[in-house]
């Protein structure tokens, strides 16, 4: 969440249309599993990574048609609770919840989620941070592709550093986006956090 570069919105437009990608076509685990059938050792490499998905449809919540469920956005950071941010109810709320954060911390952001019915490829999380309306930062973490499981998976970032100086301290406004090779918006959400010299 580096503060010291500002981004070109032109610049990040570009790089969420990028027509040099072409992401695998969508298969269902059916499909996967019929697939090189014949190979022994591919087909145990599968049926290890589908697990019951393989036997069984994985639905987490029939209500929900949804393939995945974002369920919850965690900043983690040492000797601290994580604070977090539940993202299954009035996102509306979110930016009424804001977090504060010491400047200059190492913090990583966590996002718990699950996926049901099929297969997920090149999920993918995007977080872009601005300040009085202007854009400064931008992060994209590939999170990578999964199966559906009946347990909350989670995808944590790599470690971050907080900006510091009395210039950083204050309020940003950040919107966040859990997509995927084939531009699914599974969920996206808005929320603040501010820089202060201490937690308090």
């Amino acid at each position: 969440m580096s503060t010291e570069k500002e981004v070109n919105p032109a610049e990040v437009e570009q790089e969420e249309h990028d027509t040099n990608y072409q992401p695998p076509p969508q298969k269902t685990i059916e499909e996967i599993m019929a697939a090189d059938a014949e190979d022994e050792s591919l087909r145990k490499y599968k049926e290890a990574l589908l697990g019951e998905a393989q036997a069984e449809k994985i639905i987490f919540d029939d209500s929900d048609p949804r393939k995945v469920i974002v369920k919850k956005l965690a900043l983690v950071a040492a000797d601290r609770d994580p604070m977090e941010l539940d993202l299954t109810g009035d996102l509306t709320k979110l930016k009424k919840n804001v977090f504060v954060i010491k400047e200059g911390i190492q913090y990583k952001i966590r996002i718990d989620f699950v996926v049901q019915r099929e297969i997920v490829h090149g999920l993918k999380y995007v977080q872009k941070t601005y300040r009085m309306g202007v854009p400064v930062d931008k992060m994209v973490q590939m999170v990578g592709s999964y199966p559906p499981k009946k347990e909350i998976q989670s995808y944590t970032t790599p470690f971050e550093e907080a900006p510091s100086g009395m210039m950083a301290r204050g309020t940003y406004s950040v919107t966040s986006l859990f997509t995927d090779d084939d531009k699914n918006e599974h969920l996206k959400w808005d929320w603040s956090f501010e820089i202060k010299k201490d937690w308090q």
